[in-house]
């Protein structure tokens, strides 16, 4: 059984609730003190440092989700499973009706409307999906596919796949049942734009190594470091990020007159 969570709905409240999300073989359906409170926290709703409610933490059975930005090209393997019938005509946790026959999908990190390709490692087959909901909350599990999804890539009857992600684009929620002609009919691009951005100066297993590198550079050149807690091919990785440059451009020159020579740039 899947456990599903509808958390978030877009421009109302985030408010939480549990429905088991099932598949089938032949049908679908450590505490730390200090700088652990910068971890913890939660940025303020204000205009600066406005955070969209389908980009705000959460927790399902007492573990702790950061949805975070994923650049274009960026890729993930994993295992995917599917859901279908039981949850159709369902609010989903973008707020959006889940509609089985769509090409979409639930992952618990990825931003909404972030445009996949997803390869079925086991036949090569692909289908490109958008992403509206959160799930599936097993640890084996990457991605949730839509029951139209799933028949594409053949994973329908096992109800399971070995798949790789490819984040190829960014859709505006405004432009409606169009997602799948974004992906197949113009080149992939990133289309999303930032308030602020950030160089991830550190990545770690364990936490402990992100909070060192945390409390030695918060503050760096009047900049501020955070933590990202994220999945990359079913492990935890604790990412940390020197924070709130304007644009692109600052970050890069912080970048090149700074000890981190293999920080990346990314957006928030």
């Amino acid at each position: 059984m899947y456990i599903k969570l509808i958390s978030i709905v877009l421009f109302v409240s985030i408010f939480t609730g549990c429905s088991t999300r099932g598949v089938k073989s032949h049908s679908s359906n450590t505490s730390h003190s200090g700088s652990a409170k910068k971890y913890n926290s939660v940025q303020s709703n204000n205009s600066r440092n406005y955070v969209h409610p389908t980009m705000r933490p959460y927790t399902v059975f007492g573990k702790r989700y950061y949805p975070t930005k994923v650049r274009v090209g960026e890729t993930f393997s994993g295992v995917s499973s599917w859901y279908g019938p039981d949850f159709d005509g369902k609010a989903t946790s973008s707020g959006e009706i889940y509609d089985m026959h769509d090409l979409t999908a639930a992952h618990k990190t990825l931003p909404m409307n972030t445009i996949v390709k997803v390869t079925n490692m086991e036949n090569r087959k692909s289908v490109v999906v958008r992403i509206n909901d959160r799930g599936p909350f097993v640890a084996t599990r990457i991605i949730d596919l839509s029951n139209k999804a799933a028949h594409e890539i053949d994973m329908v009857k096992k109800g399971t796949a070995n798949v790789r992600l490819e984040i190829i684009g960014f859709k505006d929620r405004n432009d409606k049942k169009t997602e799948t002609k974004l992906a197949f009919n113009t080149t992939p691009k990133e289309v999303l734009t930032y308030d602020t951005y950030a160089l991830q100066i550190g990545s770690f297993s364990i936490i402990d190594g992100a909070l060192k590198t945390q409390e030695e550079y918060d503050g760096y050149k009047g900049y501020h470091t955070i933590i990202k807690d994220t999945e990359y091919n079913n492990k935890r990785v604790f990412r940390v990020w020197l924070s709130g440059f304007k644009s692109e451009a600052e970050a890069r020159d912080i970048k090149v007159n700074s000890p981190f020579e293999n920080a990346f740039i990314v957006g928030e």
